[in-house]
């Protein structure tokens, strides 16, 4: 895996994985003002997220890592195939 595609699939991999963390240790904020969205948290505990979301990620892509370069997964073999079937 090259720099480039390893950066890109550690965003890809950050991405899910913030989407997974966000309702983590959400508690409505019930007594807000007016203008505040009844849904809306009372203390996102945005820094702490992006922080495990991080740490998660760089874990998973360690795992991604390994797969391909010790060839469990081998994409270039995959393609080859699909390549030769003949979808007509």
């Amino acid at each position: 895996m090259g720099i480039v595609s390893g950066i890109v699939v550690y965003l890809c991999i950050w991405w899910v994985v913030i989407f997974t963390t966000l309702p983590l240790w959400v508690q409505r904020d019930e007594g807000g003002p007016e203008v505040t969205a009844h849904g809306a948290p009372k203390d996102p505990m945005l820094k702490k997220k992006f922080i495990l979301t991080t740490i998660i990620s760089a874990v998973i892509w360690v795992g991604v890592f390994i797969c391909i370069q010790s060839n469990l997964i081998d994409f270039r073999a995959i393609a080859a195939k699909m390549s030769e079937t003949d979808y007509n």
